[in-house]
């Protein structure tokens, strides 16, 4: 059996992309930072963060000359000082990178910030990094996956007779994932396929027993389709002022949302239930979000390979998003409660990353912008427009405004955090120079 499954992987990857290409190693400096760049964006970072980072990073190593433009799949770099005279240009097209590899991608960047590391070396620790092999095997990845779908369910507040759906539809899309997401040309129309096959297997064999609304039913197992936090980071490029990067990425995130919404109007189609039926019976409670947390912390840890002794912290960041949200909810109303929540959210989870034995910051910030962003609401709003039922313009709209005051709260709340930050250095430093003089 082994051996059938690992023949299996290898056919899949043979038919899936070839990898980035390594960067030239007589670039130096600008080869480091065309790696780096790309395995930033590839952590779920806006373009204008990765530039900060990089420009930073040239600064370190004596290379202010260096003049870098980020795209979210292209990096430039401009080196005048070169005999040649020449840009260069690194392909950023890496797929998202897991947890693990995301925080092992920031601790290289603090490192080479701190001690200059030579280029060649952080040069071959991303590409380590890059290549590293999950923690957990297939069977815990999708049981990951599972959680995952039941957890984001349970946050919906669903009935109870849509918990044996969450289970079916959290297998039976976890190993759609697991298989198509290795072979690049079927990877490109796996939205599509899968948003269809769920929607005609809850259609046919699920609705008639399930008084819930089959928009409610689909939309939790396809969390790793849905583009919340590409829109989310879109909407923070446009209003840093990034409009190429924050367009294209908007264009991006709504073209998945429209190839879901396809697919899911297609299964309904085809099963004689073309219409979204609104009808739902007895909610679970006030209780069903807090569970759906805990599931969704632990589906994120075993999904997506997050470092050990992270669980906790996922856990802390999520519930801080999810109450800072319900604050915001009780003070600015539903669509500005994600402004809220951001401004909150952020500088706790930075505060929490200072702490001794917390995991990298990009760790728990990714996975509470999974909790924030409303990408489920967006494709539940553009399924509506195109079966043609009422209120799905407001829902669309409500979408967009929502992402705008989550944009806005994670400015708010990263600009608190860096000043926070930076008076706190200073203060260490005047401490400091304080304890030299008395000496």
């Amino acid at each position: 059996m082994t051996d059938v499954w690992n023949r299996i992987r290898g056919a899949l990857a043979g038919a899936g992309d070839p990898g980035a290409d390594t960067p030239d190693p007589s670039l130096g400096v600008a080869g480091m930072l065309g790696r780096v760049g790309p395995a930033l964006l590839a952590s779920s970072r806006a373009v204008n963060e990765v530039e900060v980072t990089l420009r930073k990073l040239a600064r370190r190593y004596g290379r202010t000359d260096l003049r870098i433009f980020v795209l979210p799949t292209l990096i430039l770099i401009e080196d005048d000082s070169s005999q040649r005279g020449r840009t260069a240009v690194f392909s950023a097209d890496q797929g998202a990178l897991r947890l693990d590899q995301a925080g092992e991608i920031e601790h290289i960047v603090r490192i080479a910030m701190d001690e200059a590391t030579p280029p060649d070396d952080v040069v071959q620790a991303v590409d380590r990094v890059i290549a590293g092999r999950p923690r957990f095997g297939a069977v815990l990845t999708l049981i990951g996956h599972v959680l995952l779908t039941i957890g984001f369910g349970l946050v919906l507040n669903p009935t109870l007779t849509a918990l044996p759906v969450y289970l079916v539809l959290g297998v039976v899309v976890g190993l759609i994932v697991m298989f198509g997401t290795r072979a690049s040309t079927l990877a490109l129309l796996l939205p599509v396929l899968t948003a269809f096959l769920a929607a005609l297997l809850i259609s046919v064999l699920v609705r008639p027993l399930v008084h819930d609304d089959v928009l409610r039913l689909v939309a939790p197992s396809l969390v790793t389709f849905l583009p919340g936090l590409t829109l989310t980071i879109a909407a923070v490029e446009l209003t840093s002022g990034q409009i190429m990067a924050g367009a294209s990425r908007l264009v991006y995130g709504i073209a998945r949302l429209g190839l879901l919404a396809f697919g899911l109007y297609a299964g309904m189609s085809v099963a004689g239930e073309p219409h979204a039926s609104a009808s739902a019976g007895d909610q679970l409670g006030a209780w069903a979000p807090w569970a759906g947390i805990a599931l969704v912390s632990l589906g994120y840890y075993l999904y997506s390979s997050a470092p050990r002794g992270s669980l906790l912290w996922i856990l802390y960041a999520l519930v801080i998003a999810y109450s800072a949200q319900l604050l915001g909810n009780l003070l600015l109303g539903a669509q500005l409660s994600g402004l809220v929540g951001a401004v909150i959210a952020v500088p706790m989870i930075y505060l929490a990353g200072r702490l001794r034995g917390a995991p990298s910051t990009a760790i728990m910030l990714t996975c509470s912008y999974w909790l924030l962003v409303p990408g489920a609401m967006g494709f539940i709003g553009v399924s509506e427009a195109a079966s043609g039922a009422a209120g799905a313009t407001a829902t669309i709209l409500q979408t967009f405004g929502s992402l705008i005051a989550i944009a806005v709260g994670m400015m708010i709340g990263g600009a608190v955090s860096r000043d926070v930050g930076a008076i706190a250095t200073g203060l260490k430093k005047e401490r400091a120079t304080r304890g030299a003089g008395a000496e």
